[in-house]
């Protein structure tokens, strides 16, 4: 390796950045040979892309790919912004009360071990299978990190900047506007990265119970019809709408918390 001269750290031989093309050349390869080896259960990666060209551009069905995506990510998102908020308020009141935190804390604690996917039959009987019973398995997914993460940056905030603040005269409320949530707002960023992801793993799989729409449900039927093709196409479309929602994230985090 290559030492720079100003700083004397390494530099990165040229070979490095093609690893992760390299990585998906193998990927790809080993799929290939899988699929040659039993054509009947796994089709060809060529074969999976032009599927998913012709469910994009010649849809034989009403409801089309792009629909069955906007139906799941509209979900994720209703849910999600749901989450957030309800989340943040219920870690900030956590931390900042100690009677609330004694009071309801241990009910919390009681409930969330609880995994999302096993709300969904007592939904389903509280709401029926409409939009209402999916938005609300993606919000007990969501909402779980964001209070949990929110509740966890009360608990590591240095005390030096609230009692700092205090000996300046603050007030409680500028002690939490401008000390507290400034101080906790990286461990929010972190909750609901985490929530966005959650979000999405339960609402493919409330959908693969009860839709008539959405990624889920594509899954679901193209199992009953034996479409191995469609399975396919709809599980990288899960995978590439997680990874595009998760590198936008990222960069949405370094423009509002680069500390």
């Amino acid at each position: 390796m290559k030492h720079t001269s100003s700083h004397g750290s390494f530099q990165e031989p040229w070979w490095w950045k093609l690893l992760p093309v390299a990585s998906v050349a193998l990927f790809l390869a080993v799929w290939h040979g899988a699929a040659l080896c039993n054509p009947a259960m796994l089709p060809t990666p060529v074969e999976t892309i032009r599927s998913l060209f012709d469910m994009l551009f010649f849809p034989t069905t009403q409801i089309t790919l792009l629909d069955h995506v906007w139906a799941s990510l509209r979900r994720v998102l209703i849910a999600y912004g749901l989450a957030t908020l309800s989340g943040v308020l219920l870690g900030v009141l956590f931390g900042w009360s100690r009677n609330f935190h004694d009071f309801v804390y241990p009910i919390f604690e009681l409930l969330r071990p609880i995994p999302p996917i096993a709300w969904i039959p007592l939904i389903i009987m509280w709401l029926g299978i409409g939009e209402g019973a999916k938005i609300a398995i993606c919000f007990i997914g969501s909402f779980i990190p964001v209070v949990v993460n929110t509740f966890f940056g009360f608990t590591t905030l240095d005390r030096t900047y609230l009692k700092a603040a205090q000996v300046l005269g603050a007030r409680q409320k500028d002690l939490l506007l401008e000390v507290v949530l400034p101080g906790i707002f990286p461990n929010i960023l972190a909750g609901m990265k985490v929530a966005l992801s959650a979000g999405w793993l339960c609402v493919i799989a409330a959908e693969m119970i009860a839709a008539r729409e959405g990624l889920g449900y594509l899954i679901v039927r193209s199992m009953e019809s034996g479409n191995m093709l469609n399975i396919l196409v709809a599980l990288i479309f899960i995978g590439s709408i997680s990874a595009i929602l998760s590198f936008l994230f990222s960069k949405l985090e370094k423009v509002v918390c680069p500390w």
